[in-house]
């Protein structure tokens, strides 16, 4: 039965309808998908801290703008949206920036190093050998925890840079309590030493260690010595003003005595040691009180030791003057001190015969002894003691028992000898009233110690005079062996034994790893040296191929000796190919021998000169010193 015009229009409508709606479903189901994977990818992009990048919709199409800060994060984000949606549905709307024209961050290490370990903060070159720094940082650690908090940053590395961070870590292996701070050319360090001669002695050789190419700064403090007893010694007479001995409890009250002595006639310089052990918070009070008393009388000693204060006037000084002096001193003296005070008389007529002991010390050690000693068993003590102090085989003996020396006689001639053994040379002069010191020595404290010495010995009151000459000590510096040296040694230990790998590979062999053990530690004590590990090969095969098969070769060794912690921070590895032979190539043996290992060292100004050019095209130096394995 035909159909019916209205039926057919019903039918051709319902379809009509039907399209619309599929056509609308499929818009909202495409604009749903296309939604949720920009948004998806964005997520995705924000986690990674891709933030820069902004994400676009465009069908089922993926779309990434912005502006990169490296090609390697523009890839990274094409990376991860790939990752979410399939990568050809990503396109890449995206720039990079411009690195040249981004500045250099400020490269800096901030190293510490105390008794619970090392730590390290700061921004490095990636340029820099991380895993040497690593390696010589633990070995100075010595199994103390180290504290690595370095990042890198892919930069030039700056001039400067180098030798200052290879200058501290030589630093820092000598300074056990330090703070050391690197940049580019500079280097800052802070340090605690045990001791003012320890304090002078790593100040010298830190000097000498550093490059001239680096400024150095820095600031090592030693703690204050204790000394006892706590002395000042004080002189005024015709040859001027003087201390034989001086310390104080803090800068200030040094300073006060040094003006109170500038006042008195002092016009030499000045040397107060700061140091603890001071009787008194009123130190300072009773030396300024007991210089100005000795002004007064116009000439005369104040010896102060702790507590005890001794004051004698030179002869011919007035009495009534000096009982004057003595009580307003005596009178304002703080509680704690106690004073002695005396005025000699001079002798109608100077003695006859006046008996001596003298003793001399040459430059060279040799000690000579003369003079007068009270009996055999003072002769013997007298002796042993200088064998002790001077050495048997430096000793020379000129002594003589005599009767009639006056009392205390062999504690002045032991105190004598004592303060001897304090000089580098000189000599002693023992007198019944008068113990003379001449001589030169490398320590500035040596006058105090002296006079501390007499007046612990003899007695505050004791005529003593010390002429002593502080003279600069030279310090040896601990030099390391050169490159030359280093290499040299490494031939030595090695002998006939080759470094060999397996066949056509870079992968050493078992007896080649026990070679690298020995020559390791060789070059554990050749630090900063130029040292080039070379590969070479036979000429069979493409050049090419042997070339690049030595560069592997030569880096192997590289990393065995830096895994054996040998610092290779100044080596470097140079692969030669079928360059320069030794031996013939048309046989066996002359290719067996043409397949090594040498070490050589280098001329720095020669790497710095080829540093933008490849490993593999890095010259041989010329002059070197080879060793072949």
């Amino acid at each position: 039965m035909p159909l019916s015009l209205s039926t057919v229009l019903i039918r051709v409508a319902s379809f009509a309808v039907a399209a619309v709606l599929s056509y609308f479903a499929a818009v909202a189901v495409a604009a749903v998908v296309e939604d949720r994977s920009v948004i998806t990818v964005q997520e995705a992009l924000i986690d990674d801290g891709q933030g820069w990048a902004t994400v676009l919709g465009d069908g089922l199409q993926v779309i990434i703008e912005g502006r990169a800060p490296s090609e390697a994060a523009r890839f990274r984000s094409i990376s991860i949206a790939g990752s979410i949606v399939d990568a050809s549905r990503v396109i890449d709307n995206m720039s990079v920036a411009d690195v040249e024209g981004i500045a250099a961050p400020e490269f800096a290490i901030e190293i510490l190093r105390n008794d619970s370990g090392v730590s390290l903060i700061g921004l490095i070159p990636s340029a820099s050998d991380r895993a040497d720094i690593s390696a010589r940082i633990a070995e100075i650690a010595d199994g103390k925890p180290v504290n690595d908090l370095l990042e890198a940053a892919e930069y030039p590395m700056p001039a400067g840079w180098r030798q200052a961070l290879t200058f501290a870590i030589r630093a820092l292996a000598i300074l056990p309590r330090s703070k050391i701070s690197v940049a580019p050319g500079v280097v800052e360090i802070t340090a605690i030493s045990d001791s003012p001669e320890q304090k002078l002695e790593l100040e010298s050789n830190l000097r000498a260690l550093a490059p001239t190419t680096i400024e150095l700064n820095m600031t090592i403090s030693a703690p204050r010595p204790v000394i006892t007893p706590f002395t000042a010694r004080f002189s005024l007479d015709s040859e001027g003003a003087r201390f034989d001995a001086c310390a104080a409890d803090t800068a200030e009250a040094a300073a006060r005595i040094e003006a109170a002595a500038r006042t008195a006639g002092l016009k030499d310089g000045f040397d107060c040691t700061i140091a603890l052990g001071v009787p008194s918070g009123f130190w300072a009070d009773a030396v300024e009180m007991s210089i100005q008393s000795v002004y007064r009388l116009g000439g005369g000693t104040a010896t102060l030791s702790d507590a005890d204060v001794s004051l004698v006037a030179l002869e011919g000084t007035p009495q009534d003057l000096f009982d004057t002096v003595v009580g307003e001193f005596e009178n304002s003296l703080p509680d704690i001190f106690s004073l002695t005070a005396s005025l000699p008389i001079a002798p109608e007529s100077a003695p006859e015969g006046v008996p001596q002991f003298s003793a001399t010390l040459s430059p060279e050690g040799q000690a000579q002894l003369r003079g007068r000693v009270p009996d055999d068993l003072t002769n013997m003590t007298v002796e042993n003691y200088a064998k002790a102090r001077f050495g048997q085989s430096n000793l020379t003996m000129g002594t003589r028992v005599v009767d009639g020396l006056p009392k205390g006689w062999s504690v002045r001639v032991l105190a004598g000898l004592e303060a001897l053994s304090m000089l580098t040379n000189g000599s002693v002069i023992v007198q019944p009233d008068l113990v003379a010191v001449r001589g030169n020595t490398t320590d500035a404290d040596t006058t105090a110690r002296i006079s501390r010495l007499f007046i612990e010995k003899l007695g505050q009151a004791a005529e003593f005079s010390v002429d002593v000459n502080v003279i600069e000590q030279v310090v040896q510096v601990e030099i390391g062996p050169t490159p030359e040296d280093c290499v040299a040694e490494i031939l030595s230990v090695t002998g006939d034994r080759k470094i060999i790998f397996d066949p056509g590979s870079a992968t050493l062999t078992t007896e080649s790893r026990l070679i690298l053990d020995d020559i390791s530690l060789v070059l554990r004590e050749c630090m900063d040296a130029p040292i080039e590990v070379a590969g070479y090969t036979d000429s069979q095969g493409r050049e090419e191929m042997n070339k690049n098969l030595s560069q592997s070769r030569a880096e192997s060794v590289l990393s065995a000796l830096r895994s054996r912690r040998v610092p290779t921070g100044s080596f470097r590895a140079v692969g030669y190919g079928e360059a320069d032979p030794i031996a013939d190539n048309d046989t066996e043996e002359g290719r067996e021998a043409n397949r090594r290992i040498e070490f050589r060292v280098y001329a720095i100004e020669d790497a710095a000169a080829s540093s933008e050019a490849t490993p593999q095209d890095a010259p041989p130096a010329e002059g070197s010193d080879t060793v072949t394995e």
